[in-house]
């Protein structure tokens, strides 16, 4: 909410994008609120695809007229289209009304239809897109503010993840129900709509795949070789075609591997993260359960939720999970789930030390103890992390 409040009148089609049922339509409506709310001279136009009422402006021309008609000389004028891909061509209607000047626009679709990959070829205006991530624990915490004790929190958010609307519910089976309604309606109705897919097997058991093996180094040829290893026939190119898919969809996010010391992207094998750990435990369970690598996805996305660009460090044959940079910053993290046992710290710490760059260090894993430092390296609790946004 704050960086769409930052973003208002500036002259860019602001683009709302992130998984389904991230909370992108909420979004939008809080902010039309908002502006209704604080602004006088505000003239809001807000079209919500799903609502009847919008019915007969489902065609780009309709859509045009429609938003010239609402439009007040007298006053800024807003622009909301929610569902946008339910307007066959939108795009037309939409780059029309941007050059026009008039409006200031902001729209949402199905993940399947506004994917970032797209947006270039979509909009021939400028624009600029605001990714939503599923809630954070911070979020988490707010929303459930009766509850005081951080570290149930914790554990309770590793388990039930950031999809917001399954909170509603009250047990953990219509709880987990709903996560998998959302997960299977954009493999098997979004993905297969987009893409023109006659068979969805290949690409259910690689997105189970990629689950399993969170923070695992990955490469299409490897990928092929299990699957076709447990008779699902398939090949490196159709792997790496639904990996694209799969990360165009924001199911999962591709990060890649950069060698620090000779300062240059590998390009053999990269680590894919999965957008809520929700998601895994209810497609998955609890088998296979590795707390660290579990633990090392929630950062990840963490990262990438506070905007920063987000690579796998490789220093000699030492790996660093993650090298972080947003602008002139730059910080090396190592997670792990126990620290307590003398070898683990000392294998997480050896990398960072052999950095002699000036740049922060920092350890993350589930210590339940305050922040301290170790040879310059900060070692902080996850909870305490997620919730200290420094």
């Amino acid at each position: 909410m704050e960086r769409i409040k930052a973003l208002k009148d500036t002259p860019d089609i602001k683009i709302i994008t992130g998984i389904r049922r991230c909370g992108k339509s909420n979004l939008m409506q809080a902010y039309s609120d908002y502006l209704e709310k604080e602004f006088d001279d505000a003239n809001i136009i807000f079209i919500d695809y799903m609502d009847l009422a919008f019915e007969d402006i489902k065609e780009y021309h309709a859509l045009h007229k429609y938003v010239e008609e609402q439009y007040d000389k007298d006053k800024r004028n807003y622009l909301f289209v929610d569902e946008v891909q339910m307007c066959p061509d939108f795009e037309l209607a939409i780059n029309s009304l941007y050059a026009k000047r008039k409006y200031d626009i902001y729209i949402t679709g199905s993940n399947a239809f506004l994917l970032s990959a797209d947006l270039a070829t979509l909009f021939t205006g400028r624009y600029i897109e605001m990714h939503m991530f599923p809630f954070s624990f911070k979020e988490y915490c707010e929303y459930y503010d009766d509850v005081k004790d951080v570290d149930r929190l914790f554990e309770e958010y590793f388990v039930k993840g950031g999809l917001a609307g399954s909170y509603a519910y009250h047990t953990d089976l219509d709880r987990v129900t709903y996560i998998k309604e959302v997960y299977e309606t954009i493999v098997n109705r979004d993905l297969v709509q987009k893409y023109n897919l006659a068979d969805t097997q290949v690409l259910r058991q690689l997105s189970e795949f990629l689950m399993d093996n969170i923070s695992n180094l990955t490469s299409p040829n490897k990928v092929s070789g299990i699957l076709t290893t447990n008779e699902v026939i398939t090949n490196h190119v159709t792997i790496g075609r639904y990996i694209e898919y799969l990360c165009n969809a924001f199911i999962f996010y591709d990060i890649k591997r950069y060698d620090i010391r000779g300062k240059k992207y590998l390009k053999t094998s990269d680590k894919f993260y999965l957008c809520d750990t929700g998601i895994r435990y209810a497609i998955l369970g609890s088998r296979n359960m590795d707390y660290g690598r579990a633990y090392e996805n929630i950062v990840c996305v963490e990262l990438l939720r506070r905007g920063y660009d987000v690579y796998v460090g490789k220093l000699y044959q030492k790996e660093i999970d993650f090298v972080a940079q947003r602008g002139d910053e730059k910080i090396y993290i190592q997670v792990s789930d126990n620290i307590s046992n003398q070898e683990t710290f000392e294998r997480e710490y050896t990398p960072l030390l052999q950095i002699k760059d000036a740049y922060p260090k920092i350890i993350i894993a589930r210590t339940k103890h305050p922040r301290y430092t170790y040879e310059g390296i900060e070692v902080y609790d996850i909870a305490e992390w997620l919730l200290n946004e420094r």
